[in-house]
């Protein structure tokens, strides 16, 4: 049966993340770490053919895909859509692991890091970004077989974990102890 390819990848590394700061939706640019990251993955993916791309309305998200997509003049359509957004820290968002650690002791900062349907003040879960992800996983099905061309998806740590379980029918268990590194991809089969 006939299938595209998506690939799925972490924005590089951000100030924020450098710093071990909570981002979610605040907008810091690449370091210069992160800019040599996004030249690995664009790298590992210029033999591929890659028809059109998703996005997030974040800066590191497009300067990712920007990249990438250096090597792929076949890509007609790229997409910003922000049911692949990071997961909202609420309140912690711009603050440092070490302040919330400081401030609310480590079994909260656990609780809010890496807790399934634990809601940091103001933010989401991973229950609520799996939600999204799920209404976005069905839109990339219809446009999958719509198109029939493989997709590349510039997409976030957290939102890049619910992706993952979603498509490997992972536990949440295993989704909260993921690490989602930043010269990595992610390939999954769609059947169209």
């Amino acid at each position: 049966m006939p299938y595209i390819r998506v690939f799925v990848f972490r924005h590089g590394q951000s100030t924020f993340n450098k710093a071990q700061r909570f981002t979610g939706w605040k907008n810091p640019s690449l370091t210069i770490q992160g800019i040599k990251q996004t030249k690995i993955i664009a790298n590992k993916l210029k033999k591929e053919k890659i028809g059109l791309a998703f996005q997030t309305r974040l800066t590191r998200s497009k300067r990712t895909l920007k990249e990438i997509l250096k090597y792929h003049p076949e890509c007609s359509k790229i997409y910003t859509d922000n049911k692949l957004i990071e997961r909202s820290y609420g309140s912690l968002a711009g603050k440092t692991h070490e302040e919330i650690i400081s401030k609310y002791g480590l079994e909260k900062y656990n609780q809010w890091h890496r807790g399934y349907n634990n809601h940091p003040p103001n933010g989401e879960s991973f229950a609520d970004v799996e939600k999204r992800v799920k209404s976005f996983i069905k839109h990339l099905k219809s446009i999958a077989k719509k198109e029939k061309v493989n997709i590349a998806i510039s997409a976030h740590g957290n939102s890049i974990r619910l992706f993952r379980k979603i498509m490997e029918k992972a536990s949440k268990k295993e989704c909260v102890s993921w690490s989602i590194p930043y010269d990595h991809y992610y390939e999954y089969k769609i059947k169209v």
